[in-house]
């Protein structure tokens, strides 16, 4: 499941995640589900010379049954068709730049693709990417929702505001900010029988009287950045002392895309050798 966040500031995007994939198996004789979580996976996503867009991504950790692969590992194969679409058009790698909406397009066009060609089971959950950039010429980011196989055509997220975007295991981010579960609209639509504009005004009303007053609007770059860590770092802990899917773990890779830096990792896995205490 995971946690990924994407927070549009009026300094800039910050774009973060977790970096555990949860892999669910049967035991031998088949009778026991078998849960492994994996502590390494990469899913804050750079592409090779496109340096003012970024993604993070979520739910589905892996396409494909029996041979699993995540997200970030397809990442060569996406690069590979960018250069071959920018050579079509007889331009330079630095030369194609697309508008983070176009990104957006191809990254959800190549994922619905290998959703299809990896033969992901029915009902599979969907594989999520938040991607987040800046328009050549434009004063702020923008961010967009990508969701596989549901609905690859992006949906811009604060379209018109500056604000801050969570998917995956928002249960826990979901109380600090907005002062409650999202699942709480169902369950007292349930039992109170709310029609949709009541549902609308019962969440309208809950959000403005116990949602946290963070003024988005004011944050500055580093404050969004320390949020972002917060809700990753405080679901991860949370979810240790709980019964149910952990899956919110590892470390939180982070980075930054502003109008004139672009994509730059704020902090970010290495490649390590031994760890003695592993």
């Amino acid at each position: 499941m995971s946690l990924g966040i994407a927070f549009k500031g009026p300094e800039g995007i910050v774009l973060a995640a977790d970096s555990r994939v949860t892999l669910t198996g049967q035991a031998q004789g088949g009778n026991v589900l078998v849960q492994a979580h994996y502590d390494n996976a990469t899913k804050l996503l750079k592409v090779k010379d496109h340096d003012y867009v970024g993604a993070v991504t979520y739910g589905l950790g892996t396409l494909g049954n029996r041979e699993p692969r995540t997200a970030h590992s397809y990442l060569p194969e996406f690069e590979t068709e960018l250069v071959k679409e920018a050579k079509a058009k007889a331009l330079s790698v630095g030369e194609f730049r697309l508008s983070v909406k176009e990104f957006a397009t191809r990254l959800g066009d190549f994922f619905q693709h290998q959703w299809s060609a990896a033969n992901t089971p029915a009902g599979a959950e969907p594989m999520v990417f938040l991607v987040g950039g800046f328009n050549d010429g434009e004063a702020y980011g923008r961010v967009f929702e990508v969701s596989i196989p549901n609905s690859s055509a992006p949906v811009e997220k604060s379209a018109n505001e500056f604000g801050i975007t969570l998917g995956g295991q928002t249960e826990i981010a979901a109380r600090l900010l907005g002062g409650y579960d999202r699942r709480l609209e169902a369950l007292v639509g349930a039992n109170v029988h709310l029609n949709a504009a009541q549902s609308t005004n019962f969440r309208e009303k809950v959000l403005k009287a116990l949602g946290m007053p963070i003024p988005y609007q004011f944050l500055p770059l580093q404050d969004s950045i320390d949020l972002a860590i917060f809700l990753i770092k405080t679901t991860a802990t949370l979810q240790g002392f709980s019964a149910g899917v952990r899956g919110v773990g590892g470390a939180i890779d982070v980075a930054t895309i502003t109008r004139t830096e672009g994509f730059r990792a704020i902090q970010e896995k290495e490649i390590v050798g031994e760890r003695f205490g592993f």
